[in-house]
């Protein structure tokens, strides 16, 4: 393609987000070569697609009310007019439960009917998520929530790595664990739901660190202080 869009955040030494920058403080470069810079926005007002992936598979039952509010919490805080949000829940198989949407009614309401049980369709939500938001217009996200780890045989790792570049859709991975030294926790898996983070241009957060609440405020900030270039 000839036109590339790079979302991007900007830290100081000590994590804080940098805003004000202008298009004159970025240089941008590809295998060494530097490349002009066609289009630059601040991201605070640009219009958001966002679609909200929770697991709700056996091992996340006890979590469920906490999961509940805290993605309610997170809907109120970041939803604007020019914004619209979709809710989808995995466990064994894949199920919308609000489409594209502003209405925060709707929203929770969606929320509220989170039900489920048995394995975890982790690549197939990635999967079915990333081509629902590839219609849309727009900056793409999708949201997951999970404890780590696909168990159902259905797509793989590999193929919804693809469908989420190919839609442009960054996933930010809020990883639930119960004990952050458990034993019986799915290492490999939280190490996927990161590396799929890092790959799409977004981040990877744990519910450990501050809860529920503080990783869904950790997504909003990111996702208000971008730059698009």
């Amino acid at each position: 393609v000839k036109l590339v869009s790079v979302f991007v955040n900007v830290t100081d030494k000590t994590g804080s987000v940098v805003g004000g920058l202008t298009q004159e403080d970025f240089k941008v470069f590809e295998d060494g070569s530097p490349q002009k810079i066609a289009h630059f926005e601040r991201q605070s007002e640009m219009p958001l697609n966002l679609t909200l992936a929770i697991d709700t598979s056996s091992s996340t039952f006890k979590d469920r009310g906490i999961e509940q509010q805290a993605a309610k919490k997170f809907v109120h805080a970041l939803i604007r007019p020019q914004d619209r949000m979709s809710v989808i829940q995995f466990n064994t198989y894949v199920d919308e439960l609000t489409g594209f949407t502003n209405n925060i009614a709707l929203l929770d309401r969606g929320l509220e009917h989170m039900r489920g049980a048995g394995g975890t369709a982790l690549y197939d939500a990635i999967y079915l998520g990333s081509r629902g938001l590839g219609r849309r217009e727009g900056r793409k996200v999708l949201v997951l929530v999970s404890d780590g780890g696909d168990t159902v045989k259905g797509t793989s790792y590999e193929d919804a790595l693809e469908q989420a570049l190919r839609n442009e859709a960054m996933i930010y991975s809020i990883i639930d664990v119960p004990i952050e030294a458990s034993a019986g926790r799915d290492v490999g898996g939280e190490h996927a739901m990161i590396t799929l983070a890092e790959q799409t241009g977004g981040k990877s957060f744990y519910a450990f660190e501050g809860g529920l609440d503080k990783a869904f405020q950790n997504v909003s900030e990111d996702l208000r202080t971008q730059y698009m270039i």
